[in-house]
């Protein structure tokens, strides 16, 4: 994967969308591809929380380790074991687990490290975005990009129906799902006329979801 050519801001983006689903009265939190830390600072400044993340490039990973309570520096698989049981309650995957070869073992695994009303919080790219649909459908390609919802370092594709149901099947609790990024484009209006409104997912780039045990 070629991480080490994406632009600086793939790992210092802040995301003030997906702070707003944080419960307010969680005290550990772990952010599972954390970057340089720059997102989950925020909650660490703000609610003073034991924060650790988990980073696959070791160059981020050692800016976020002068930050960040403790930081773990390489494939997320390899260090699910050496977190503590029962110990987080927010388990963060900021568009990271389209990335992973088995984003499920991943979630099943990460289970057991949640406290008893610990959450998972996710962003995952919808594969529906109407850009990639038209280009698919229309266009006839599949053409991978440098960023966005056909970055050329996915490896896992989702849509709003597939994300909801990857989480029920691992025995999850859905508590919120959600489209966020909506797009300010005309064209998904245009596109629902004639699907008479039944493909609203084509607005949003990413959801958001919110899970517990």
């Amino acid at each position: 994967m070629d991480y080490l050519n994406k632009k600086g801001k793939y790992y210092i983006n802040k995301r003030p969308e997906m702070l707003e689903f944080f419960p307010e009265d969680a005290k550990t939190v772990l952010d599972v591809g954390c970057g340089e830390g720059v997102f989950v600072k925020q909650i660490k400044d703000k609610y003073a929380t034991e924060t650790w993340g988990i980073e696959y490039m070791e160059i981020h990973g050692e800016k976020a380790r002068k930050i960040l309570d403790k930081v773990f520096i390489g494939e997320c698989e390899k260090f699910i074991e050496e977190l503590p049981d029962n110990y987080f309650d927010v388990i963060y995957f900021n568009d990271v687990l389209e990335h992973l070869i088995d984003p499920y073992s991943v979630l099943e695994n990460m289970k057991k490290k949640l406290t008893p009303n610990g959450q998972i919080i996710s962003s995952i790219p919808n594969i529906r975005y109407h850009s990639a649909m038209i280009s698919l459908v229309l266009k006839k390609d599949w053409k991978y990009q440098e960023s966005g919802v056909m970055d050329h370092t996915h490896l896992r594709f989702f849509t709003k129906k597939s994300i909801k149901r990857m989480y029920e099947d691992l025995g999850f609790k859905i508590i919120m799902h959600k489209g966020i990024n909506k797009t300010g484009s005309l064209k998904p209006y245009l596109y629902n006329l004639f699907l008479f409104f039944t493909a609203i997912d084509m607005f949003y780039v990413q959801y958001a979801t919110v899970v517990k045990k």
